[in-house]
């Protein structure tokens, strides 16, 4: 009975795995046409801000569905099998890092900066996120420091629980050496539920982080036409992660 609740859990992670990256599929489709609209003056702010904040209540309901699940089984979510190794390897707490999502401003920027320098020192502007203002600047450097300490917090809560693993109650689930039954182990479920709990309690609280600090950034700080334009690199640049392991993992598995 208790294998078949794990399978029909893990079916259900893979599920909400599947039905997200669907929608972001689909989100990347309609940034790029509101991108693509915005260039010709085809659509207003608010119709942008409309598209922002249907993104941002798409991820407050992935979030809301992974912390569900992970009251049932937490670990899945740190180690993803629907991921690729690569992905995997970039995960910190079940996802993203929230500062990730600031140092990506800065790629971008520096991006389209160096594609139009030329035209730049022609006096010529573009109205992308190269041309970012002092006060936007100062308040993305704001929030970087803020993100910062908020996830060496996490980070540090995380170690501890990582820590629990080799000590008390778990520990003493180790039967000594000598005794008659061949598995070592006695039953550590309680105690292993309990650790659980914690660990998807630090899961939502990184999941919050996230989403705060996504807010803050296409929100607060960016133009909506550049919180549009921002959005879908972070989705591209997502994809693109995806496609990289899996091609990795296929030549090493040969």
């Amino acid at each position: 009975m208790a294998t078949s609740n794990v399978n029909t859990d893990r079916m259900r992670e893979e599920c909400l795995h599947e039905t997200w990256m669907n929608v972001q599929h689909e989100e990347l489709t309609e940034l790029e046409q509101a991108i693509a609209r915005a260039r010709n003056g085809q659509i207003q702010d608010q119709e942008l801000k409309q598209l922002i904040e249907k993104i941002i209540n798409h991820f407050q309901e992935y979030a809301n569905n992974r912390s569900r699940l992970a009251r049932n089984d937490v670990s899945p979510f740190f180690a993803p099998a629907t991921c690729t190794t690569l992905e995997n390897s970039a995960l910190w707490i079940a996802g993203c890092r929230p500062s990730s999502f600031i140092r990506f401003i800065y790629a971008l920027s520096g991006m389209n900066f160096e594609s139009h320098l030329s035209e730049f020192l022609e006096g010529k502007r573009f109205g992308d996120l190269s041309e970012l203002t002092g006060k936007q600047l100062r308040m993305i450097d704001e929030l970087q420091g803020k993100t910062i300490r908020e996830e060496r917090k996490l980070s540090t809560r995380l170690a501890s629980l990582q820590e629990d693993i080799v000590d008390k109650p778990l520990a003493s689930k180790m039967k000594k050496a000598g005794d008659d039954d061949d598995h070592q182990c006695e039953n550590a479920d309680e105690a292993l539920d309990e650790h659980s709990h914690y660990m998807a309690g630090v899961m939502e609280e990184a999941d919050e982080l996230r989403m705060k600090t996504l807010k803050e950034i296409v929100l607060s700080i960016l133009e909506p036409v550049h919180a549009v334009e921002y959005l879908a690199a972070t989705k591209r640049i997502r994809f693109c992660v995806k496609q990289w392991g899996k091609k990795r993992d296929h030549e090493h598995s040969d």
